[in-house]
């Protein structure tokens, strides 16, 4: 591959984007990291000061109810003080555990997936809950999960579809009740609360919803799935995210607001929307914890007029497969997959309409996601074949000039302004475009930024194996350093290590054919690219490394079989010769860029 300046200047502006790129990415967790402290402090002390006022108003809670309340072990009391039980219930996806005391899931694992230790994935755990204040009586009232429930059957409907309720009966006879209803091949709970007697149990009936969620380690590499964890929402039916603000206060209608991790999500959804609220969170900093964030939902809804109403909410417990939430979740929350956002989000068409279905078109007959991720590499250097051959093709041009340049060079010695303006004419004459071969390198960024996207968020990678590789979601390591090098990480990824190796090679060799080897600064780019691959890639999914190597193979073999066999370079130098013989018309452009160097070339001639 014949690299002249341009085209060097393209693969610089390319290492420029993917370096800026992932430093977006990662930018969060090192504002995080240098807070860390400060964070943990203020958490734990927000922390105690709240766990003390809820003690507090427990207690005071706990006494105003005991003394005019019943005193029976078949009445409030039994809600106050009674034994809580588990219940659960299954279905091929889920496994969900449900606690009386509060009357909702308390642990919910999905069945089809395994944590990086070999254990079912699980989205909740008992720190994670919904809560919202029930009057109990007069001015009275209580966490809604320090009420004990009491539970109903298990029913089961013809669709095939599991119900459970849950009630619980204030002292002024008003009945509260969450009913869960579990589908079959659906990740969705459905979760109606029905209140009859809502006027009493909640002040002009306002529901003052707070929803806690911990998220937890399921990859190996738990600072990069940190990196990678998110809180998603749709408000006014429009997606969003927040990833480095720690808040943010919901103004219109909410539909979902979810806690979202590399592969896997929590979502609370209203059927209605909520009318207001505001999240708060702040990524885990510790390297002893498994923890990934801590997060804290607020969200207000309000029942229906009447007596007897009922509000309806879904939790969805699952994965962050494209094809399940757009097909069967709430509307918008296909975009937690992330194929490409903000800036970048003109690289999500590119992953929807042909990224994503030709690979799964390739999966749809081969086992092995590693020979998928090949074959996907090769459709693609097909598809741009005409770009890389048009590389070269300007490659070859400018080292048949190589002579005449360094002749133009020597003739005119420093004077770089008139070296440029005769350069430009000899571009002109023999037809040569100088942005050649920068151009086609450029047109391939928004592919390597959504294979960037599509490899992160592939869900059906994870987990499988190829080569040395256990699982190309995550990187491969054949070498565990024990203790940490800046920049680079504690552990060798030999599929980086190769993507390196590769990248090397063509820079090497592309330098050997260059036009212009007089640019010192120019001398050192083979090496400095690659060492930066070094350490952005040595913790990206090994899918994506796999990907870069068996490019940079395929560059390699196209170099030398274009370069050797296809570009013949005398048929390149006649053809110049007899573009150099017809007439030339300048364009207006090119008139005024020589204008301006002709202006600069008098003005640095000394006045006789």
């Amino acid at each position: 591959m014949g690299m002249d300046r341009n085209t060097v200047i393209g693969f610089v502006l390319l290492a420029i984007l993917l370096f800026f790129y992932m430093y977006i990415s990662s930018k969060n967790s090192q504002e995080l990291m240098r807070k860390s402290r400060l964070e943990q402090d203020s958490i734990a002390l927000v922390t105690a000061k709240k766990n003390a006022a809820a003690a507090a108003a427990s207690r005071a809670t706990n006494t105003a109810v005991k003394q005019p309340v019943i005193d029976t072990a078949d009445g409030f009391n039994k809600a106050l003080y009674g034994k809580p039980q588990l219940v659960t219930l299954e279905t091929d996806l889920l496994k969900v555990v449900f606690n009386t005391r509060g009357g909702q899931p308390e642990s919910v694992e999905l069945k089809k997936y395994q944590s990086y230790d070999s254990l079912p994935v699980r989205l909740a755990s008992a720190a994670d809950k919904v809560d919202y204040p029930v009057n109990i009586s007069g001015n009275s009232s209580m966490p809604v999960t320090s009420l004990n429930f009491t539970p109903g059957s298990v029913t089961k409907n013809a669709d095939g579809s599991q119900q459970i309720s849950f009630d619980v009966t204030t002292p002024g006879g008003a009945v509260l009740s969450h009913l869960f209803t579990l589908k079959e091949d659906d990740y969705r709970v459905d979760w109606d609360i029905k209140a009859n007697g809502a006027d009493k149990l909640f002040s002009n009936n306002n529901l003052n919803l707070k929803w806690i969620a911990r998220p937890g380690k399921h990859q190996k590499d738990v600072e990069y799935e940190r990196q990678l964890s998110t809180i998603c929402f749709s408000e006014n039916n429009e997606f969003d995210y927040i990833s480095s603000k720690t808040e943010k206060k919901f103004e219109t209608k909410v539909q979902w607001v979810s806690v979202t991790q590399q592969f896997f999500n929590t979502t609370l959804i209203a059927k209605s929307g909520f009318e207001s609220g505001n999240v708060v969170w702040a990524r885990e900093t510790s390297d002893t914890t498994e923890l990934l964030a801590n997060v804290e939902t607020n969200l207000q809804a309000k029942f229906p007029a009447g007596a007897s109403s009922s509000l309806g909410l879904q939790m969805y417990y699952g994965p962050n497969d494209y094809r399940i939430l757009k097909t069967k979740a709430a509307p918008e929350m296909d975009r937690i997959v992330n194929l490409g956002r903000d800036i970048y989000s003109f690289v999500r068409p590119i992953n929807i309409y042909v990224i994503m279905p030709v690979f799964n078109f390739f999966k749809s007959f081969i086992g092995s996601y590693g020979v998928v991720i090949l074959l996907l590499t090769l459709f693609i250097r097909l598809l741009t074949s005409p770009l890389v051959y048009t590389s070269y093709l300007s490659g070859a041009k400018m080292k048949v000039l190589r002579p005449e340049i360094d002749a133009l060079k020597k003739k005119h010695g420093d004077d770089q302004q008139t070296f440029g303006m005769e350069q430009m004419k000899l571009f002109r004459e023999v037809g040569v475009n100088p942005l050649g071969g920068c151009i086609p390198a450029l047109l391939q960024i928004p592919i390597f930024f959504a294979l960037y996207s599509f490899f992160n968020s592939n869900i059906a990678l994870r987990g499988e194996s190829f080569l040395w590789a256990e699982d190309l979601s995550a990187y491969d390591s054949i070498l565990n350093l024990g203790f940490n090098i800046p920049f680079y990480g504690s552990h060798v990824s030999l599929f980086t290590l190769l993507a390196v190796i590769t990248s090397l090679l063509i820079s090497l060799y592309g330098m050997a054919n260059a036009p212009d080897q007089s640019n010192p600064a120019l001398k050192y780019m083979p090496y400095i690219f690659p060492v930066l691959l070094l350490g952005f890639f040595n913790k990206l999914p090994s899918a994506l490394t796999w990907y870069y190597t068996v490019s940079n193979v395929i560059t390699l073999v196209l170099q030398f079989v274009i370069q050797n066999y296809i570009i013949n370079h005398d048929k390149i130098l006649a053809k110049m010769e007899e573009v150099r013989k017809k007439p030339k018309t300048k364009t207006k452009w090119q008139e005024k860029l020589e204008q301006v160097q002709q202006m600069q070339r008098d003005g640095k001639q000394p006045k006789k």
